[in-house]
């Protein structure tokens, strides 16, 4: 595990951070990356799905989720999307890229365990009657683009607007 002070000289360094969470070795040019895997390019070494992640809060403007959350044990990604909205500055957005459910590159991976569809992203926005399922930390969707035989692409935007 990356030591907490190591994690703050980053933040310091760069006044605030863009996140790319699960990044395994190929992490976006400019971010601070956080994986399990101790790779190349791995800033800090953490498994996601242990909670709370050792990252301050509102310490990112920006955090990407590229290809993880179909990964994630599925009763724990409330929770994550609910760590992502505790380390995002106000504003922050929230970048996620996934298969579509069902679509072939969704089943190709043996590893995938929980798909998303275009109505996924309406559980995390309070504006979604969906919301209200779960309750968890508001987000405002941005951008939900999908095709149903390729990748999803989703844009949520932290919210503060509301007692939570």
């Amino acid at each position: 595990m990356t030591s907490p002070s190591a994690i703050a000289e980053l933040i310091a360094a760069k006044q605030g951070i863009f996140l790319d969470v699960g990044c395994s070795d190929h992490k976006s040019p400019g971010s601070v990356g956080m994986d399990k895997r101790d790779l190349a390019g791995v800033d800090i070494v953490h498994d996601i799905e242990v909670l709370p992640w050792p990252v301050p809060e509102s310490c990112a403007y920006r955090i990407l989720m590229s290809h993880i959350v179909e990964h994630l044990t599925p009763w724990l990604v409330v929770d994550i999307l609910n760590a992502c909205w505790r380390v995002m500055k106000a504003g922050g957005q929230l970048l996620i890229a996934t298969p579509y459910a069902g679509s072939p590159r969704f089943w190709q991976d043996p590893t995938h365990v929980h798909g998303w569809m275009e109505a996924t992203p309406q559980y995390f926005d309070p504006a979604c009657p969906l919301w209200q399922v779960y309750r968890p930390k508001p987000w405002t969707i941005t951008t939900n683009q999908w095709e149903s035989v390729g990748d999803m692409q989703i844009v949520l935007q932290k919210r503060e607007d509301l007692p939570i």
